[in-house]
Protein backbone atom coordinates (compact mmCIF):
# COMPACT_ATOMS: atom_id res chain seq x y z
CA UNK A 1 0.00 0.00 0.00
CA UNK A 2 0.76 3.39 -0.34
CA UNK A 3 2.13 5.59 2.02
CA UNK A 4 -0.64 7.67 3.34
CA UNK A 5 -0.62 11.73 2.57
CA UNK A 6 1.73 13.15 5.87
CA UNK A 7 -0.84 16.26 6.48
CA UNK A 8 0.05 17.75 10.04
CA UNK A 9 -3.16 15.56 11.51
CA UNK A 10 -1.57 12.41 10.30
CA UNK A 11 1.82 13.13 11.68
CA UNK A 12 0.86 13.97 14.81
CA UNK A 13 -1.17 10.30 14.66
CA UNK A 14 1.62 8.52 13.54
CA UNK A 15 3.92 10.60 16.79
CA UNK A 16 1.81 9.88 19.09
CA UNK A 17 1.24 5.82 17.99
CA UNK A 18 5.55 5.81 18.04
CA UNK A 19 5.81 7.39 21.33
CA UNK A 20 2.97 4.91 22.57
CA UNK A 21 4.77 2.21 24.86
CA UNK A 22 3.05 -1.58 26.33
CA UNK A 23 2.69 0.51 29.82
CA UNK A 24 1.46 3.40 28.12
CA UNK A 25 -0.72 2.29 24.93
CA UNK A 26 -2.93 4.69 22.93
CA UNK A 27 -6.38 4.49 22.63
CA UNK A 28 -8.79 6.72 20.76
CA UNK A 29 -9.44 9.54 22.79
CA UNK A 30 -5.88 9.81 24.07
CA UNK A 31 -4.27 9.88 20.44
CA UNK A 32 -6.98 12.96 20.60
CA UNK A 33 -5.99 14.33 23.84
CA UNK A 34 -1.87 13.94 22.77
CA UNK A 35 -2.45 14.91 19.16
CA UNK A 36 -4.54 18.30 19.85
CA UNK A 37 -7.21 17.01 17.31
CA UNK A 38 -10.79 16.50 17.02
CA UNK A 39 -12.33 13.24 16.82
CA UNK A 40 -13.76 13.38 13.70
CA UNK A 41 -10.03 14.12 12.46
CA UNK A 42 -8.69 11.20 14.56
CA UNK A 43 -10.55 8.63 14.09
CA UNK A 44 -10.67 8.58 9.99
CA UNK A 45 -6.86 8.55 10.19
CA UNK A 46 -6.72 5.71 12.34
CA UNK A 47 -8.82 3.71 9.80
CA UNK A 48 -6.56 4.36 6.99
CA UNK A 49 -4.18 3.62 8.69
CA UNK A 50 -5.86 0.72 9.84
CA UNK A 51 -6.68 -0.11 6.27
CA UNK A 52 -3.08 0.25 4.86
CA UNK A 53 -1.83 -2.21 7.86
CA UNK A 54 0.33 0.18 9.64
CA UNK A 55 -1.65 -0.16 12.57
CA UNK A 56 -3.66 -2.85 14.52
CA UNK A 57 -6.40 -2.36 17.32
CA UNK A 58 -7.66 -4.67 20.15
CA UNK A 59 -10.58 -4.24 23.17
CA UNK A 60 -9.49 -3.81 26.59
CA UNK A 61 -9.82 -7.02 28.37
CA UNK A 62 -9.23 -5.74 31.92
CA UNK A 63 -12.25 -4.31 34.35
CA UNK A 64 -13.59 -1.26 33.48
CA UNK A 65 -16.16 -0.06 35.78
CA UNK A 66 -18.27 2.95 34.63
CA UNK A 67 -17.21 3.34 31.03
CA UNK A 68 -17.10 1.20 27.94
CA UNK A 69 -14.02 -0.32 27.36
CA UNK A 70 -11.45 0.66 25.24
CA UNK A 71 -9.62 0.44 21.89
CA UNK A 72 -6.29 0.51 21.57
CA UNK A 73 -4.31 1.12 18.40
CA UNK A 74 -0.50 0.23 18.11
CA UNK A 75 1.80 0.36 15.07
CA UNK A 76 2.13 -3.12 13.41
CA UNK A 77 6.18 -3.65 13.52
CA UNK A 78 5.90 -2.95 9.50
CA UNK A 79 3.83 0.12 10.07
CA UNK A 80 6.29 1.50 12.86
CA UNK A 81 9.29 0.89 10.28
CA UNK A 82 7.27 2.50 7.57
CA UNK A 83 5.78 5.55 9.93
CA UNK A 84 9.63 6.27 10.96
CA UNK A 85 10.74 6.34 7.11
CA UNK A 86 8.39 8.05 5.96
CA UNK A 87 8.42 10.97 8.46
CA UNK A 88 12.56 10.85 8.45
CA UNK A 89 12.01 11.39 4.31
CA UNK A 90 9.77 13.81 5.12
CA UNK A 91 12.48 15.98 7.45
CA UNK A 92 15.06 15.35 4.83
CA UNK A 93 13.36 17.29 2.43
CA UNK A 94 11.97 19.63 4.85
CA UNK A 95 15.92 20.21 5.56
CA UNK A 96 17.07 20.35 1.89
CA UNK A 97 14.14 22.98 0.95
CA UNK A 98 15.50 25.47 4.19
CA UNK A 99 12.24 24.10 6.49
CA UNK A 100 13.15 24.15 10.11
CA UNK A 101 11.92 20.49 11.90
CA UNK A 102 10.94 20.99 15.17
CA UNK A 103 10.13 17.21 16.23
CA UNK A 104 6.54 18.13 15.97
CA UNK A 105 4.17 18.39 13.48
CA UNK A 106 5.36 21.31 11.02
Amino acid sequence: MPTPRLTKPTIAVLEVLLAATDDAPAWGLSVCRDADLGSGTVYPILDRLLERGWVTNYDETDPHPGRPARRYYELTGAGRSQAQAALDARRTRRAALGFGWSGGAA
